[in-house]
């Protein structure tokens, strides 16, 4: 299974920031869209990932206020990224390793979607319970050994 299995699943809406935006604003977003993460996008490139880990280490860096913070001090600026090739399994192992929650999905420089990992783990789940269903459609209709011609 391939990330483009995925994006074609889950649409590609995607929610974006810009580093000079305040982080209240980002926030803002987040929470109205009630969403986990933005794409930091300047002058057309990714810059940067904001999640709410990020927001929630500036929160306590300041005190519990965000005030006049920008995204560009609370985001992560070297954010991991696929593409549409990129092999689930890979996947999967890229955000173990670090902890990622979220993936942008770039074709070259172009952001094509955003994947999480929830994304992830319900692209296994629903793999595996195809799988399920057609294994045991296949036993269901295992011949009987007394119908079964010999060999």
């Amino acid at each position: 299974m391939k990330v483009s299995d995925i994006l074609r699943v889950k649409g590609n809406t995607l929610y974006t920031a810009d580093p000079s935006q305040p982080l209240s604003e980002a926030m803002q977003t987040m929470a109205e869209r009630d969403i986990g993460s933005l794409v930091v996008m300047e002058h057309g490139d990714l810059v940067g990932m904001l999640t709410f880990r990020e927001i929630i280490q500036s929160l306590v860096k300041n005190g519990g206020s965000v005030g006049s913070l920008r995204v560009r001090t609370a985001m992560d600026d070297a954010p991991l990224t696929c593409t549409m090739e990129t092999d689930m399994d890979e996947v999967r192992r890229m955000m173990l390793e670090r902890h990622a929650r979220y993936m942008p999905v770039m074709d070259s420089r172009m952001l094509m979607g955003v994947i999480s990992f929830y994304d992830v783990a319900k692209a296994v789940v629903d793999s595996q319970n195809f799988e399920n269903q057609m294994l045991k459609a296949y036993i269901r209709d295992w011949p009987d050994e007394e119908k079964a011609p010999a060999l």
